[in-house]
């Protein structure tokens, strides 16, 4: 098994990260790149998990440091799941502010993955820019 490295988000992981956007089909991302790239640069924390020097899972979130860390995105290179990875970048976030607690923006795809993960479902809405 490879050694898995979690670092903060650095400017030249971005192309890699909106790579793995797009292959999620997580179009808005991609095709509004400048404001995500803004979106990582003032997010904390920003963390991305590297195997042999390639980016191969991130997790971009957002916390007032004393009660609530959002974790907005999480994404692991498909070749690289089931191996614990998004555990580690969401340990190591929570590791960060360990007095918050964690709430996940999921999708109906990730909903079973963080169920058996132990975190319970809490109701929400989004309204993208587009929608406004």
């Amino acid at each position: 098994m490879k050694t898995i490295q979690i670092r903060t988000f650095l400017e030249k992981d971005f192309d890699t990260v909106q790579q793995l956007n797009e292959q999620q089909g997580w179009r808005t991302l991609v095709e509004r790149g400048e404001e995500t790239l803004c979106a990582w640069l003032n997010s904390e924390p920003a963390l991305v998990a590297v195997a042999d020097g390639e980016v191969i899972g991130f997790l971009r979130g957002l916390t007032d440091g004393s009660m609530t860390l959002y974790i907005c995105e999480l994404l692991v290179k498909e070749s690289h799941r089931k191996q614990g990875i998004a555990e580690n970048l969401i340990r190591t976030a929570h590791e960060c502010y360990p007095g918050t607690r964690i709430e996940v923006l999921a999708s109906q795809d990730s909903e079973g993955y963080y169920i058996s993960q132990g975190y319970r479902p809490f109701y929400g809405f989004r309204k993208t820019v587009e929608e406004v």
